[in-house]
């Protein structure tokens, strides 16, 4: 059947040295298509661009590896590739290594996993990777074996076919990684605000800021679960059904 088509993205950029970990890591594993925003979108969420077009730019091109940069979003990168650039249904899409988490409720605002999720709602199993620190030069070399190991599995499960995987990684060493768990996403929040100065011209400006606040004591959530130096995986669905709710709302007569 020859080797599977990886498609390779992020949101930090296609110069990010996490895509270039992420992408030297599974190399070997499959043909390797990168389609990355070229400048950084964290935070970006699930935005598309529908206000200019989008263009895309051809960096490498050989039998099994291809790069391209994208000017949209890690949702665009995703949809673009998929209709103009790969030659063929990809087998699964990797999105990362986002430096900075994409624990609990980040996964909202993620660019990262936005673009693992949109993978997953074509029907393509998709995994996005965080590693738990922000920094330019953060060492993803303790996480190359786990990243690997990962990957592997998901290729080799056919339950795990069109799922999406959000995992994160502890900023340890690789002796103090304990391993990996499955988990749920902890319930958590940012309590925020917005500093508010002056620019010269006297005119107000602000800048967003906040505290992450973890309200769940739960042992088997990706909170604790990286609290204890394990790596966190957690599925994710595009069912934003509150169930619980809906079964209180039958029981309304909303009639008018």
């Amino acid at each position: 059947m020859g080797k599977p088509l990886i498609l390779i993205t992020n949101d930090d950029g296609f110069n990010a040295p996490g895509i270039k970990n992420l992408t030297e890591f599974v190399r070997d594993l499959g043909d390797i298509c990168i389609v990355a925003p070229e400048r950084p979108q964290s935070a970006m969420g699930h935005a598309v661009t529908i206000s200019s077009p989008l263009r895309l730019k051809k960096l490498t091109e050989s039998e099994s590896f291809t790069e391209y940069t994208c000017s949209g979003t890690p949702a665009d990168a995703v949809k673009l590739a998929l209709d103009k650039v790969v030659p063929r249904r990809p087998d699964i899409i990797l999105s990362g290594i986002n430096h900075g988490a994409n624990s609990s409720v980040n996964v909202i605002y993620s660019g990262t996993m936005s673009a693992a999720i949109e993978g997953s709602m074509s029907g393509i199993t998709a995994i996005g990777f965080s590693l738990l620190n922000f920094s330019h030069d953060a060492n993803f070399l303790p996480a190359r074996k786990y990243i690997r190991s990962i990957v592997l599995s998901t290729l080799n499960s056919v339950e795990l076919s069109g799922k999406c995987l959000n995992v994160n990684i502890p900023d340890v060493r690789e002796d103090e990684i304990r391993g990996i768990k499955i988990c749920r996403q902890a319930k958590a929040n940012w309590e925020e605000e917005f500093d508010e100065r002056l620019d010269p011209h006297n005119n107000k400006y602000y800048w967003l800021k906040g505290v992450f606040k973890n309200k769940d004591n739960g042992k088997d959530t990706d909170e604790y679960a990286l609290s204890q130096n394990y790596i966190s995986i957690v599925p994710i669905t595009i069912d934003f059904t509150e169930h619980s709710t809906k079964e209180i709302l039958n029981t309304i007569n909303f009639n008018v």
